[in-house]
């Protein structure tokens, strides 16, 4: 029956509402129905592919939790800074120490893929509550010779070892060199490996076994593409041993 409610709805008054100027809203309105006639949203294969793009983009890259917020600082050539907004890094090893980050296809231009590729440096930032406004800004598509720094109004700092900036308000500064490019056969994105070839962290954050604690600096992490969230750190546990209790840290 709830099935049943969903196609009536959708054939006698869909059609009038999707001719409103507010197409998104609409759009939004329309799987909010969905959700709610529904007692559990499920999905196969075929009616993810038919979901509306948006809608579909927005479930896909939310369903893997929350991630971390990063800043990409890169520059070419030339010396013309970029900077974006990354969900995807992730920790690739500790010994030797690498880290890779995930670039979408390349359509359409993409700066920090070129520029990484032209100098082979680039560095990682975490972003805090503080300024996540201004890393979300980022993400707009400004002109390669235009810097996102000077743009959205966060500062460019260097190290000593390469020329590819970093933002001077981050806690957690990470230098790279890349190492290695993977292709994604399956969707046509690129996983970028880049070594870890110098760091700068608030020494306030690190704790005396080097963990790094970064909810005392307002680190943020996001759900999806547009949803900032500020974690709250609930314990630490130790190693887990067959047969052996969980304990705190």
């Amino acid at each position: 029956m709830k099935l049943q409610a969903l196609a009536q709805f959708t054939k006698n008054q869909m059609f009038l509402i999707e001719n409103n100027a507010c197409l998104m809203t609409v759009r939004l309105l329309k799987y909010t129905i969905m959700s709610k006639i529904l007692d559990v949203l499920k999905l196969h294969e075929k009616d993810i592919e038919k979901l509306d793009g948006d809608y579909r983009r927005n479930l896909m890259n939310s369903l893997s939790g929350f991630k971390g917020a990063n800043l990409i600082g890169s520059s070419d050539i030339d010396g013309n800074n970029n900077l974006a907004i990354f969900n995807s890094v992730m920790h690739i090893g500790a010994n030797p120490a690498y880290m890779g980050i995930v670039m979408r296809p390349a359509s359409v231009p993409r700066h920090t893929y070129n520029n990484i590729k032209e100098t082979l440096y680039f560095t990682i930032n975490s972003v805090h509550k503080s300024f996540f406004e201004k890393a979300h800004q980022t993400s707009a598509k400004y002109p390669s010779n235009l810097s996102e720094f000077e743009e959205v109004g966060l500062t460019a700092s260097y190290g000593a070892v390469h020329k590819a900036p970093y933002v001077a308000e981050s806690a957690v500064k990470i230098g790279l060199v890349l190492a290695e490019e993977l292709p994604v056969k399956s969707n046509g994105t690129v996983i970028l490996i880049g070594k870890v070839i110098e760091l700068e962290v608030d020494p306030t954050l690190v704790a005396a076994d080097g963990f790094v604690n970064l909810c005392n600096a307002n680190t943020m992490s996001v759900i999806g593409l547009d949803a900032y969230c500020e974690p709250k750190l609930v314990d630490r546990l130790e190693y887990a041993r067959p047969g052996k209790d969980t304990k705190s840290i």
